[in-house]
């Protein structure tokens, strides 16, 4: 199926590994344009380089989006590069276990790597997405909805991406731009897997966790995460938005008497 994506240009946060990372490769495999902001050069650089290689443009901007001027030369680099934008996509971002006990100072710094920045890119990219009737995607968490212990700023984070997405669907109807969330839930990435390895015996614990998702007892893919964003920002899901979507095998919203049972 062709979704239409050939030379569109998105401007991802977070791009560089993990759930971003399959973002960023489903959609060149589309054919789109990448701008990739990361703080990590060497990862940026080197999906730069992989990709140049192979002639697609997946262009590397390093910033720390917790500074909004950082937000702000994100899009100002994106325009100057490919004279457009056509779909932004929110990823970045930390569940970084500020809690209650970590104090207001912190709980702002948590809003900043979680929350903050996605309101700054949208609002920078705000005229051209206008332009281009284009697609807003914020990556949110399954926390948003059940809680975690021990992570408020993170899950007020999440929580609010739930709502700005539909803030901004209902804002930017009148333009054409369509605004989802596409929410995850237990996603196995590197970082998931360096977590794992810290514990007494990661095979156990990652199939205990693994048991707790109904549809196939197995975590989610980052590649299966990727897809649900890509056909969101595609011209197929013309007239879809103003959701909340979890790619989670079931994971957030079945009954724990199913999600209990153990492994067949």
């Amino acid at each position: 199926m062709d979704l239409g994506l050939t030379g569109k240009v998105a401007l991802v946060t977070g791009g560089s590994k993990g759930i971003g990372e399959g973002i960023v490769r489903s959609l060149l495999a589309e054919g789109a344009k990448i701008a990739n902001v990361n703080r990590s050069t060497a990862e940026g650089e080197a999906l730069q380089s992989e990709y140049e290689s192979l002639g697609k443009e997946c262009f590397f901007i390093r910033g720390d989006l917790c500074a909004t001027e950082a937000c702000r030369a994100a899009v100002a680099k994106t325009v100057d590069r490919f004279g457009r934008i056509d779909i932004v996509i929110n990823n970045a971002g930390v569940n970084d276990g500020v809690g209650l006990d970590a104090g207001p100072e912190a709980f702002v710094g948590s809003l900043e790597r979680n929350l903050i920045h996605y309101y700054a890119l949208v609002h920078y990219a705000l005229d051209e997405l206008k332009k281009s009737q284009g697609v807003i995607i914020n990556i949110g968490s399954k926390v948003s909805v059940t809680g975690q212990g021990g992570t408020s700023g993170y899950a007020a984070a999440k929580g609010a991406v739930n709502s700005l997405t539909r803030e901004w669907a209902l804002d930017l109807a009148e333009f054409g731009i369509r605004v989802n969330a596409v929410l995850p839930a237990e996603t196995w990435t590197p970082l998931y897997s360096h977590i794992i390895d810290t514990m007494p015996d990661p095979a156990a614990a990652k199939r205990e966790i693994a048991n707790l998702i109904p549809l196939g007892r197995r975590f989610t893919t980052k590649e299966e995460l990727a897809d649900m964003v890509v056909f969101l920002a595609s011209p197929r899901s013309s007239h879809t938005t103003g959701q909340i979507i979890f790619v989670d095998g079931g994971y957030t919203h079945f009954d724990r008497k199913y999600t209990n049972q153990p492994m067949s």
